[in-house]
């Protein structure tokens, strides 16, 4: 299938950019690597009036620590350039990064996907928009009116839906803090695809021992969540079997063709006690 009539805009800068999507309001959409976007236009399931391109701005494609350890990534990152980031930038603490590409698609989509697409579509089973909330990211939004920083578990709202207002334009993903003890794994009926349930998760240990941590999920619900009471066991010294079972118990999942939500619920609890123990591993 062809996509429906648009009218393409060219960004020349990001004040260009958000001065397009301000004056083209809610018909406008961006486009970068376009794969996701271009199959949703192909199939009529997306049909903007104006598309404004982002791809020329070299200023949005940067992979580089702060001097505090922290991670930052822009917009215009690709899956592929975090996948083959330099030893030293991903490590040591962010090499969860680098190993949870592999559950992007595939080779082609990860040369073109990029990381701001990604978190900006707000798939709740989307591999950076786990890593985003489980790691405590923030995102980096710039608009008419400067720029702004919204936590990650504050972004994504629902199915396609995040916190940016009209006229923004996410420009960079932030991960304040190295997470040496955290994992991503996911399943889905076939590589590529996107998972039916996905979790990821970042513990607080030391010395082989598990203060705490942070428990993500995606395929439970329209968004990407944590879940309170799974971290609660973690912190209180549970095993990662009772942390698994805790997040399937206070989860909700949907049935659709897919899966019904006992299935789901099952996934659950194998894919975090996977998790836990691969945060965990040497």
């Amino acid at each position: 299938m062809k996509p429906a009539p648009f009218r393409y805009h060219r960004a020349r800068s990001t004040e260009d950019a958000t001065r397009l999507l301000a004056e083209l309001g809610a018909d406008a959409k961006v486009i970068a690597g376009g794969q996701s976007l271009v199959a949703m236009m192909n199939y009529r399931l997306a049909r903007p009036a104006h598309l404004v391109d982002i791809g020329g701005l070299r200023a949005l494609d940067h992979l580089h620590r702060d001097a505090d350890g922290g991670l930052h990534i822009g917009a215009l990152t690709t899956h592929h350039t975090v996948e083959t980031a330099p030893p030293g930038v991903l490590e040591p603490g962010f090499g969860v990064l680098r190993r949870a590409m592999r559950w992007i698609g595939h080779l082609p989509i990860r040369t073109r996907g990029t990381v701001g697409g990604r978190l900006a579509h707000a798939v709740a089973t989307a591999e950076w928009c786990l890593l985003a909330v489980a790691l405590g990211a923030e995102l980096v939004a710039e608009g008419p009116h400067g720029r702004r920083r919204i936590r990650a578990e504050d972004f994504f709202f629902g199915y396609y839906t995040t916190a940016l207002d009209p006229g923004e334009l996410l420009v960079e993903a932030v991960f304040p803090r190295p997470a040496p003890h955290a994992a991503l794994t996911e399943f889905a009926e076939r590589h590529g695809d996107f998972a039916i349930v996905a979790a990821a998760i970042d513990l607080d240990a030391e010395d082989g021992s598990v203060r705490g941590g942070r428990v993500a999920l995606g395929g439970v619900a329209p968004a990407t969540v944590r879940v309170p009471e799974a971290e609660a066991v973690l912190a209180g010294g549970g095993t990662f079997a009772e942390c698994a079972a805790a997040a399937a118990d206070a989860s909700d999942p949907p049935g659709d063709a897919n899966g019904s939500p006992e299935y789901r619920r099952h996934l659950i609890r194998t894919l975090v006690r996977r998790a836990c123990e691969e945060a965990m591993s040497p």
